[in-house]
Order: structure tokens, then sequence, then C-alpha cells
């Protein structure tokens, strides 16, 4: 019978048991699609992810969600990049191959950092009063124009008036579905700054008929930064970005725009745990 390597780590963690936690299979060699589907179902996390040999990368890399597989996530990438680093004993610098491309990722003093495709935006076809009803808003908490982005995975931005509104966000799950979908994925991100360069932020999304709040997301981190890109802030800028406390995960992310416009998302990693699966 098959044996699986596979080891937990959390991501965007300032402490063992915060961050978003993800589950790594060390060498997926053999596995096929079913499978890996199956086994990011039996974990349920968020994401799971499978390290694969690649002819252009350090290693080429899958993400799955219990339902569906991702071609980028942000925190996938960061921890299945510790994973890497150990295994295969590389340098600070390394690039992971997905199915959204060849990502960049480095590490210095266990803080890793991915950089993200260049980012591309459309405007939303619903109105301010809309997304302000499915995120349980007023239209008044609403700051700027949101913004679909995507730096590897479309994401519609909203930007709200204060922190104070971030928390108040109560999303309706057939408001968001209504409002905020992208093909067969509904999601929104929401932020504000809580000083001159931190904001808090959180991401919800639907997963069977409710919505699901992320700990910590690093794909929105990038298309936050491409956000400031599409309406007029330029580089070089440094934020850090606050995520997780409503659902006892609090995360830290670093979110950095270089002034050639290079978007780069970091965090910590810890792992916690290892373990071996068994296949009949």
């Amino acid at each position: 019978m098959p044996h699986y390597a596979f080891r937990i780590v959390n991501v965007f963690a300032e402490t063992p048991l915060g961050g978003n936690p993800l589950a790594v299979f060390e060498d997926a060699l053999g596995m096929d699609d079913a499978t890996m589907q199956a086994l990011a179902l039996q974990f349920n996390l968020s994401e799971t992810t499978f390290i694969l040999p690649s002819a252009t990368a350090t290693a080429r890399v899958r993400i799955f969600t219990p339902t569906f597989e991702m071609p980028f996530a942000g925190h996938p990438t960061l921890g299945t990049a510790q994973v890497v680093h150990d295994l295969r004993h590389c340098g600070d610098r390394l690039t992971l191959e997905m199915q959204a491309g060849r990502i960049p990722v480095s590490v210095a003093n266990n803080l890793w950092t991915l950089t993200a495709a260049r980012p591309t935006t459309r405007t939303p076809q619903a109105s301010r009063m809309e997304l302000a009803q499915a995120l349980g808003l007023k239209p008044e908490d609403i700051g700027d124009t949101p913004l679909w982005v995507d730096t590897g995975s479309d994401q519609l931005v909203i930007p709200l008036t204060s922190p104070a509104a971030v928390q108040r966000c109560r999303p309706d799950a057939a408001l968001m579905q209504r409002y905020c979908k992208n093909g067969p994925r509904v999601l929104a991100y929401v932020w504000a700054n809580s000083a001159e360069h931190e904001a808090t932020v959180r991401f919800f999304f639907n997963k069977h008929g409710s919505v699901i709040e992320d700990p910590g997301t690093g794909s929105a981190c990038a298309n936050l930064g491409g956000y400031l890109l599409a309406t007029g802030r330029s580089g070089p800028l440094a934020w850090t970005l606050h995520q997780g406390e409503q659902v006892g995960r609090p995360c830290v992310l670093q979110l950095t725009l270089g002034a050639d416009g290079a978007i780069q998302v970091g965090g910590r990693v810890i792992e916690i745990g290892r373990g071996i699966i068994t296949l009949p």
C-alpha cells in the first residue's frame, strides 16, 4: 500500500497555533487528481498542497480546496515553499511551478515572501448599495470604488471607510451569491487603513450555501497591492495587514510594492506536525 508523508504548517503565524493552517504532501508522485481532491476533502482545510517534480522550477505544486483545484493561492505558496526548502536543501530563493505560472519565493529570517503576477482589474457590475447589502453594511461604509483584481486569483476588493466597518461586516450568503460572484466562486475582500502603513482586512467566501471567513489570504493581499496600483498608489510602499482575529486565528501579512510596481506578499511559517497517510 502506498504511503504519503505530509506536514501541517501555519502560515502568516506569529505564534505556533495562530495563522492559516495548511497540509502539504511532500511527494505526490503517483497520485491521480481524484486522490488529491479526496485528500483535500479529508483534511478539510482551506487548502491542501501536493509537491511534484518540475523541469522548470524547484518544484511543481498543485493546490486543492476541499471542493476544487486552484491555479494560485498565497498562503499555500508560502507554506509549501518552506517544505520544499527543507526537503530540497535549496538556497534562500526558489520557484514553484503552479497552474498560474512560475512563482518566485524567497526567505529571510523565516519571513517567506512571494512575488505576484502583474494585476489585471475590472469594475464590478454590482452597485455600492448592492455590495453594502451583501456585506451587511450601509452604503456609506463603502470607501473608494470596488474592483475585481487578479494577480493569480480573481477577487473582489472592496475598500471600507474604517476598521470599525470592516469588523461590522456580516455577509449574507444569498446576496453574496448574487453580487460577489466570479464564475463558480463567490467571494469578497474588505479592507481599511488602521494606520498609515497598516490595514485591517477580512476575506469572505461562500461554501455549501454558507459564508466562510478565511483567516489569512495571501492572494487577496497581492490583489490589494494590485488595487493600490490601479487606483494611483506607487511604490516603494510597505504595509502590515492584520487578518483572522474574528475567527480566532490571527494572521500578520506583509504587503510590499516596489518602485517598479512589483507586488510582494510575505509572512512567517511555523510547522506544527508531520504524519503519514496510507492508501489501499
